[in-house]
C-alpha cells in the first residue's frame, strides 16, 4: 500500500506540474487546431514526457524501497547498530532485579561482530547479550542466566505478559509462553533482498550471467530458445487460425461447425492444458510448441474472423459492380481490409504466447528465459528471477514496436476507411 501511495503521488504532482508547463507552451500542430478533442481518439497522442517520468517513477520507488544507492531518496530502513532495553524479573521466594540487554544488529552483507561486552549484575537478574542480522529476529533465554524459576514481568519498566509485544529501542521484544525474550529488529519500510533487490544488484547480476552464462548456457542462449518457441508456436497458430478464420467469416456451415469449439476454447488458460499437452506430446520440445500454439490459435482465429466481418458491405458491392469475381473480392477486398485486425489479434497472440512460454518452460527444458526464472526461485535467486521478468518484459515490448512498424509499413490504409 506504500508503494502503490509513492506511485500515485508521483503521478499526480507530474500530471500537475507538466500540465501547467503544457499550458504557457504553444503548439503549432493539427491537432492543437481542433475545436473538439474530448472523445476524438485521433487527438490523442501519447506523451513522452509523461512515459519518460512513468519509468523515472518506478525507477525511483524501487531504489527508494530497496536501499539503492543509485538514487538520491530513501524510505527509512532496517536498524542497524546496537539496541538495547532493560528488563524485570522475580524469582520463585518474590525477590525482583533488573538486568539490562544489549543486542548488535549487523548488515547482512558485512560479517557478524562479537556480542557486546556485558558487565555482571550483583542480583540474580544478570545481563545479557546477543548478535542478529537486520530483518531478523533472536531468542533470548533469559531463565539460564537468571535460574529456573525466575519470570519476566516487566521490559524497559513497562509491564508485560506472554505473547504481549513491547517496542523497544531498535526494534520489539515478546515474552514467549516459556519465558524467553524474542527481540526482533525494527525492519523499516525498506524490502529485504530476499524479496526484492536493489537496481544495481539486479545489473550486477545480469553482466555476471551474460558473461559467463547459467546453468552451461548462455544469456542469449537462453532468451533465444525462448523467442525461437514463440515463434514457432505463433506461426503454426497463425498459419491453422487465419484460414479457419476467413472461412468461419465467408461461410454460414464452417462458422456454424467451429463457433462452438472456438468459443469453448477461447476462455480455457493455456496454462490449464499443460497436464493434457505433457500426456499427449511429452514434455520436450514438442510439447512446448504445442502449448504456444495452442495459445496463439484461438486469438488468430477470432481476429481473423472479425476481419472479414469488418469489412463495409459498400466495398463488396463496388467490387461486384465492377464485375469482380469471389477470388479477386476475397484478394483484393476481404484480405487487405481485414488485416488491421489480423495485425491486431497477432499482437495479442504474440504478448499470450510470450506470457505462456514460462510456464512451457516448467517442466524439463534445459534452456529458456522461463527456465532460468524458475531455476533461479528454486534457490531464492530473487536477483536472477527479477533480471529474466525485466528481459522478458522488454524482449515483449520490442516484438510489440516491432509489429506496430510492420503494421505501419504494410497496411498504411488503416484507419483511412
Amino acid at each position: 500500500m506504500m508503494v502503490l501511495a509513492f506511485y500515485v503521488a508521483i503521478f499526480v504532482i507530474s500530471m500537475l506540474i507538466w500540465g501547467r508547463v503544457r499550458r504557457h507552451r504553444a503548439r503549432h500542430d493539427f491537432t492543437s487546431l481542433k475545436t473538439v478533442t474530448f472523445g476524438d481518439e485521433s487527438a490523442i497522442q501519447p506523451d513522452r514526457v509523461a512515459s519518460v517520468i512513468s519509468v523515472l517513477s518506478v525507477f525511483l520507488i524501487w531504489g527508494a524501497f530497496t536501499g539503492s544507492g543509485l538514487v538520491p531518496l530513501h524510505v527509512p530502513g532496517p536498524f542497524v547498530g546496537e539496541a538495547a532495553f532493560t528488563y524485570t524479573a522475580r524469582a520463585s521466594d518474590g525477590a525482583e532485579a533488573e538486568a539490562g540487554v544489549r543486542i548488535a544488529v549487523h548488515d547482512p552483507a558485512a560479517p557478524a561482530p562479537p556480542p557486546p561486552q556485558m558487565t555482571p549484575a550483583p542480583g540474580f537478574a544478570q545481563p545479557d547479550a546477543a548478535v542478529v542480522q537486520a530483518w531478523r529476529s533472536v531468542l533470548l533465554r533469559v531463565s539460564e542466566n537468571d535460574g529456573d524459576g525466575a519470570t519476566v514481568i516487566a521490559i524497559d519498566g513497562q509491564p508485560v505478559a506472554v505473547d504481549q509485544r513491547v517496542t523497544v529501542a531498535g526494534g520489539t521484544v515478546t515474552l514467549t509462553p516459556r519465558g524467553s525474550l524474542n527481540f526482533e529488529a525494527a525492519k523499516g519500510m525498506q524490502m529485504e533482498p530476499i524479496w526484492l533487490p536493489s537496481p544495481e544488484a539486479v545489473v550486477a547480476r545480469f553482466i555476471e550471467i551474460a558473461t559467463n552464462g547459467y546453468q552451461n548456457t548462455s544469456l542469449w542462449g537462453h532468451l533465444g530458445a525462448s523467442l525461437a518457441r514463440v515463434l514457432a508456436g505463433f506461426a503454426l497458430g497463425s498459419l491453422v487460425g487465419i484460414p479457419l478464420g476467413y472461412a468461419m467469416g465467408l461461410s454460414g456451415w464452417f462458422r456454424g461447425w467451429f463457433d462452438p469449439i472456438v468459443e469453448f476454447m477461447r476462455p480455457v488458460p493455456p496454462l490449464a492444458l499443460i497436464p493434457l499437452v505433457i500426456i499427449w506430446f511429452g514434455i520436450w520440445e514438442t510439447g512446448k510448441v504445442v502449448l504456444l500454439f495452442l495459445a496463439a490459435l484461438w486469438i488468430m482465429v477470432i481476429a481473423a474472423r472479425s476481419g472479414v466481418s469488418g469489412v463495409k458491405l459498400s466495398k463488396i458491392h463496388a467490387a461486384y459492380s465492377l464485375g469482380a469475381t469471389r477470388t479477386q473480392i476475397l484478394r483484393h477486398v476481404i484480405i487487405p481490409n481485414s488485416l488491421p485486425d489480423l495485425f491486431t489479434g497477432a499482437r495479442v497472440a504474440m504478448g499470450v504466447c510470450w506470457g505462456t512460454v514460462v510456464a512451457a518452460e516448467l517442466v524439463a527444458a534445459q534452456k529458456g528465459a522461463g527456465m532460468m526464472i524458475i531455476a533461479a526461485s528454486k534457490f531464492q535467486l530473487t536477483d536472477i528471477v527479477v533480471m529474466g521478468i525485466i528481459l522478458i518484459g522488454i524482449v515483449g515490448y520490442g516484438i510489440d514496436i516491432l509489429m506496430r512498424i510492420a503494421e505501419r509499413k504494410l497496411v498504411p490504409w488503416k484507419g483511412r476507411g
